[in-house]
């Protein structure tokens, strides 16, 4: 599904290397998680898979089923199936969050050469995904995250998701200020939307929502590399002990 050879990527602004030779393949349906400390790189890498500006990449690639991602503008990345769940989801006052989704399911439909769904089929489905995700009918009334709490916002970004039906997700730090009630809920969207045609990277700092979304692959990132992979039991070990062992052995 994706696929990272070799990735260099530095600051553009300070010149200033982040990223310096990660290597990461992600299967069809699979589920990887990235931890690491502070300035490890993690955030970095969901930006640059995105096409966020000041970023620029020296070395290395990134392909989403065989495409070449690291050339398409942002819009055509979305297109073609990449989804990012952003650690602190933006507010756009006087945008409906009908609206907002309605226009962006409808461009990436066009864009993919797929005809736009009518008003009608496009309120069935998105009630229809709503109450799957538990999300209140009056949150699709308001303006796009305006007056949300943390937990309605990382929600909202799941229903997104739901619409959108992205092949490869990646969640940066998506339970950032989430107490244990908000990061269940969002989990269990998440896990919801699990499919053998779709792939997850979460991007977490803590074990903890690893203990809801069940990865199958984590990966250990420390300065700009990753140096560590196993099964979930790894997220574990981080808990237990924290990451010191594992930056010594990494060395």
């Amino acid at each position: 599904m994706l696929k990272i050879s070799n990735l260099h990527v530095k600051l553009e602004e300070e010149d200033k290397q982040i990223l310096k030779g990660v290597d990461l393949e992600i299967g069809a349906g699979e589920v990887h998680a990235i931890m690491g400390p502070n300035g490890s790189g993690k955030s970095t890498l969901s930006y640059v898979l995105s096409g966020r500006d000041g970023y620029e990449v020296t070395e290395g690639s990134a392909a989403l089923e065989g495409a070449d991602i690291l050339d398409m503008e942002p819009e055509e990345r979305a297109a073609a199936g990449l989804f990012l769940a952003f650690q602190y989801p933006v507010e756009i006052p006087g945008v409906g969050n009908m609206t907002f989704l309605r226009t962006a399911v409808n461009a990436q439909r066009k864009a993919r050469g797929e005809a736009e769904m009518s008003s009608t089929e496009f309120l069935k489905e998105i009630r229809a995904q709503a109450k799957e995700l538990k999300i209140d009918a009056d949150m699709l009334k308001r303006p796009v995250n305006v007056g949300f709490s943390g937990g309605e916002k990382k929600r909202n970004e799941i229903l997104q998701m739901a619409m959108l039906k992205p092949k490869m997700c990646v969640l940066d730090e998506t339970d950032s200020g989430l107490d244990v009630d908000a990061m269940k809920l969002v989990s269990d969207g998440v896990n919801a939307l699990r499919a053998a045609d779709r792939s997850f990277l979460v991007i977490t700092h803590y074990q903890r929502l690893l203990d809801h979304i069940k990865p199958d692959f984590v990966h250990i990132m420390s300065d700009g590399k990753i140096i560590k992979t196993g099964g979930p039991e790894l997220a574990l070990e981080v808990e237990n002990h924290g990451y010191a062992d594992l930056l010594t052995e990494g060395a």
